[in-house]
C-alpha cells in the first residue's frame, strides 16, 4: 500500500487565481437543442452553472505565476529561501522546457532550487503535496512552493455538451514548510491504469501526433462533435469509479491516521460535479456541511486546482483563524486517486482571486 506519515511539515498558505471571463450554461442552450428544461435539470442534478475560462493567450502558467507572486508577497516569504518548486499541470505551455523551470525564472528563485513538473490532473494536488512533504521530510528542502493549475477549457470541443459546460480554468499556489511540533500528515495514493481510456485526449502527443485529420470535428456516436485533439470522457465509467473508490479512500486514510470521521472538520473533494460528491457523501454517511461542493457551481471543474480553490472559496475563514482537521481527496484521470489528512492551522488563505496580470512571454 502506498501510504505514509509525515511529522515535521506544515502548509502555510494557499492562493487560487481564476480568469475574469465567465461562461454560464444558461447561455449555451443551443448545445441542448434549445431545451431549457434539460439545462435546468442539469443545473439541479449536477450543479453546473458558471465557470471561469481563459482567453486564447492566457495559460495555466500565467494563473499560477500570479497566485505564487501573491502568496509569496502576502506571507512575506523570502524568494531566496524557496528551495523547491513543483508544478502540477496537464496543460503546460510547452513540451519543453517544463513550466516549473519557466516559473523558477519568473519568481527569481535561487539556482539551488529543485524544480519539476508533474503530469497529473484531478488527483494532482494531493500528489503534489505528498511530493513536497517528502522533499522537506527528507531534509532536501525547507520551503517548497506547489503550483497546481490547468486550462482544460482549451482541451474541450465547444460543441461537446458532455464536457464543454463542465470545465473551468484556475491556477493555485501553496506554500509548504519545515516545522517542528506540527501535527502529523497522512497520505494514501492509488492508480488504476486499466481505466486510462476513460478520460483522454487521443491525439497531440508522440503516440498520435497532430495532423489535419486529427483536428477534424466529427459527429460521434454520442451525438457530440469532437476531434481527436479534444478531451473525451466516459461519464458513466468515471461516475462508477468515483463513487466506488472515494468512500474506500476516505475510510482508508481515517483508519490509517487512527481517527474517526467525527474528528474531521472538513473533507475537501476534487470538485468533479455535485452529483458525484453528493453520492460519495451519502455513502460515507457524512454531514453535507463537512464536504463543500459549491465550488463547481461557481467555477466549474478546475482539475488539479479544484481542491485549493474549494479551500479558498468555502472554508477560508475557518482555516485562517483556527486550526482545522482536513481531508483532501482527488480522483480522476489516470485513473488516479489520492487522499491526505492534515491540519490547516491559521494559514494564509484569501478568497479566490481574479487574474489581472500580464501574460508571460
Amino acid at each position: 500500500m502506498a501510504k505514509c506519515q509525515f511529522n515535521n511539515v506544515k502548509i502555510s498558505g494557499i492562493v487560487t487565481v481564476v480568469p475574469p471571463d465567465v461562461k454560464c450554461i444558461d447561455d449555451e442552450v443551443e448545445l441542448y437543442g434549445g431545451n431549457k428544461k434539460q439545462i435546468n435539470r442539469i443545473k439541479k442534478a449536477i450543479g453546473l452553472d458558471k465557470r471561469h475560462v481563459v482567453d486564447t493567450e492566457t495559460t495555466s502558467l500565467d494563473l499560477c505565476a500570479e497566485a505564487a507572486i501573491h502568496l509569496l508577497n502576502s506571507t512575506k516569504s523570502n524568494c531566496k529561501e524557496i528551495d523547491g518548486l513543483i508544478m502540477v499541470t496537464q496543460t503546460p505551455d510547452h513540451f519543453q522546457p517544463s513550466n516549473a523551470a519557466i516559473l523558477h525564472g519568473i519568481l527569481g528563485l535561487e539556482k539551488d532550487c529543485a524544480s519539476y513538473d508533474v503530469n497529473l490532473g484531478c488527483s494532482g494536488y494531493v500528489y503534489g503535496l505528498w511530493l513536497a512533504h517528502m522533499m522537506i521530510e527528507s531534509r532536501t528542502c525547507k520551503n517548497v512552493i506547489l503550483l497546481a493549475g490547468d486550462t482544460i477549457s482549451k482541451n474541450v470541443n465547444p460543441r461537446d455538451r458532455t464536457v464543454a459546460p463542465l470545465f473551468g480554468d484556475a491556477g493555485s499556489a501553496t506554500l509548504i514548510q519545515r516545522a517542528t511540533n506540527s501535527n502529523s500528515t497522512y497520505f494514501s495514493l492509488h492508480t488504476d491504469g486499466t481505466g486510462h481510456e476513460f478520460i483522454k485526449v487521443p491525439a497531440g502527443g508522440f503516440r498520435k501526433p497532430t495532423t489535419p485529420e486529427t483536428r477534424k470535428d466529427i459527429l460521434q456516436e454520442d451525438d457530440n462533435y469532437r476531434s481527436e485533439n479534444d478531451l473525451v470522457m466516459n461519464g458513466a465509467e468515471v461516475f462508477n469509479f468515483s463513487i466506488k473508490v472515494e468512500p474506500e479512500a476516505i475510510h482508508e486514510i481515517i483508519n490509517y491516521a487512527n481517527k474517526t470521521i467525527e474528528e474531521i472538520d472538513y473533507i475537501i473533494f476534487h470538485q468533479a460535479n455535485q452529483y458525484i460528491i453528493s453520492n460519495i457523501i451519502r455513502r460515507l454517511k457524512c454531514p453535507k456541511e463537512k464536504a463543500p461542493s459549491n465550488t463547481v457551481n461557481k467555477y466549474g471543474n478546475q482539475s488539479s486546482a479544484s481542491i485549493p480553490a474549494t479551500i479558498n472559496d468555502a472554508i477560508r475563514n475557518e482555516v485562517s483563524a483556527n486550526s482545522k482537521s482536513i481531508i483532501m481527496s482527488g480522483f480522476g484521470v489516470g485513473l488516479s486517486w489520492a487522499s491526505c489528512l492534515t491540519t490547516l492551522d491559521n494559514i494564509y488563505c484569501p478568497e479566490v482571486l481574479i487574474y489581472n496580470g500580464d501574460k508571460i512571454k
